[in-house]
Order: structure tokens, then C-alpha cells, then sequence
């Protein structure tokens, strides 16, 4: 079995051998926690691929919310992209530095707004390091680029909708936290935020998508078993959360690699459902 959009996928003896393609930006979307140190931009600083813009999924973001890092108004994302050398004819390779946890969050905001022509490296920084390939400190040259946002709203999901659905049971929503996060058994890591998930709601931790060991993205076979073992249809719509919005994008780019037409995102996920209210929230594991 293989993946059904193996171009969403790129090795890192491909992105080596295209690095002086002018059309081939790539980019580091690795994001921390905030108060985690060293901080993902002082990661960056201390050794990037070359040529690599780092992505900020903070400074991308909308400014002036409650919730972390929303979704940015299209002019924004335009201006953001400009600013980073990201132009409508560019093929974008996107990676972080654990190998698939924020690197999604990059590759959905660019299919968000209309640009499809972007790829995940697989491994990640981690591969790429381990194969004692060149990384630079260097700031990047950027090139002069103009980037077209054409925003796509069946890729997101407000708290509204994800509300009206628990009874509707219309789309699946599938969790990308932790185990213990997600039955209410351990803290969880957003401030102020109740335990527990999304009533109705499946979990997939995002991270059992990679292989511990090498980081690298898992087979069609392996993937597909993911999928079918926490409870999720591939031929029904899906809407992935998790705590702020970004490793539910992982789950986002496992369905897309097995031909899933497009996993909406929860934009506020847990760091909004979560916070004192009416929102209603179950404990324990997923019913089935």
C-alpha cells in the first residue's frame, strides 16, 4: 500500500538536491509552548537548513486575540508570506525540529489560504541533522515575491459549529492530545483549561504518526491502522483539534497523505473549549 498524495511528502535527498531551486522555499515551522526554553526562533538562530525562513506561527497569526495563535485575516497571511520570500509559483517544504509536531500547522495555513504546492520534509530537522547535512546560522536571503490568499473555509471549524455537531454527529472530531489529556487523567498544559475532551469526541495522539526512532512519517499501511484502531472513517468528514490548533494539523496532513479530500481544524481547539463554561466536556476514554 502507498500513500495516495506521496507529493505531500519530500525525502531529504530530494530537498538537498533542490536547495538552489529559486522556486523551492523552505521553511521552519517549529513552535515551543510559551515560556519552554530555548525558544523555537533561538533554535532556529543556532542552526537552520540553508535557506530556511522560520515561519512563526505567532507572528503569522491574527494579533490582538484571547486564544493563541488564531487564524490571520488573508491580507495578513499575503503580507506574512511576502515577507518570508513565499510567492504563488513557489513549491514550500516545510519542517520543525521534532520532525512532525508544528510542521503542520505551516503546510494547513498554506493550503488554508489557497497555496497546495507545499510539501512536509520527512524526518524533519532530526533527519536532516543525522545525516550530517549543512545547516547555517546565516539570516536568509529573501526573495521579492507576491503570494495570492484564497481562503478556504471547509478547512476550519469555529466552537460554534463544533457545538451544533455533537448532536448532529455529522463530522468525526478527532483529538491529536495525548491519552491521559484527553480522558482527563493528566493536567492539562493550557493554563486555566478543564480536563476532559470534546463529548463524542476520538483520540489520536499526533504524535504516533512518526516513527520514535527516525522521526520519519509512517507507512500507508501503518498509517491507515492508526486511523481504524482510534475508531476514524477515512470516507467521512473529519475535524481534528488538540490544544491550541497546531499538532492537530498533524493529523490534518496523515489523512491528506491517505487521500482524505480535507480534515477541517478546530482553530481554537482546547485552549477554547477547555476554559471555564458552558461548554460541555467528557471525561474518560473515546466512546466508540
Amino acid at each position: 500500500m502507498s500513500y495516495a498524495r506521496p507529493e505531500a511528502l519530500v525525502s531529504t535527498e530530494w530537498l538537498a538536491a533542490h536547495l538552489n531551486d529559486p522556486h523551492v522555499r523552505v521553511v521552519d515551522s517549529s513552535y515551543k509552548q510559551p515560556g519552554v526554553t530555548p525558544t523555537a526562533r533561538q533554535d532556529y538562530d543556532g542552526g537552520h537548513i540553508p535557506g530556511a525562513v522560520f515561519f512563526d506561527i505567532d507572528d503569522v497569526a491574527e494579533p490582538g486575540t484571547s486564544l493563541p495563535h488564531m487564524i490571520p485575516s488573508a491580507g495578513r497571511f499575503a503580507a506574512k508570506m511576502a515577507e518570508r520570500g513565499i510567492g504563488d509559483a513557489d513549491r514550500v517544504v516545510v519542517y520543525d525540529t521534532v520532525g512532525l509536531s508544528s510542521a503542520g500547522r505551516a503546510w494547513w495555513l498554506l493550503r488554508l489560504f489557497g497555496h497546495d504546492n507545499v510539501a512536509l520534509l520527512d524526518g524533519g530537522l532530526p533527519r536532516w541533522k543525522a545525516e550530517r547535512r549543512a545547516v547555517e546560522t546565516a539570516p536568509p536571503a529573501i526573495p521579492p515575491r507576491h503570494f495570492t490568499a484564497r481562503f478556504n473555509p471547509a478547512l476550519v471549524r469555529d466552537k460554534e459549529a463544533v457545538r451544533a455537531n455533537i448532536a448532529a454527529l455529522d463530522e468525526q472530531v478527532v483529538d491529536a492530545r495525548a491519552a491521559g489529556r484527553f480522558d482527563g487523567s493528566a493536567d492539562e498544559t493550557w493554563p486555566g483549561r478543564r480536563r476532559g475532551h470534546i463529548p463524542g469526541s476520538l483520540n489520536l495522539p499526533f504524535d504516533l504518526v512518526t516513527d520514535r526512532s527516525t522521526r520519519r512519517v509512517k507507512n500507508a499501511e501503518e498509517l491507515r491502522r492508526l486511523f481504524e484502531d482510534a475508531g476514524v472513517r477515512l470516507d467521512r468528514p473529519i475535524v481534528a483539534s488538540c490544544g491550541s490548533g497546531v499538532t492537530a494539523c498533524a493529523l490534518a496532513f496523515a489523512a491528506y497523505l491517505l487521500g482524505h479530500p480535507g480534515v477541517a481544524v478546530y482553530d481554537g481547539s482546547w485552549s477554547e473549549w477547555g476554559l471555564p463554561g458552558d461548554t460541555p466536556i467528557e471525561t474518560g476514554p473515546a466512546r466508540r
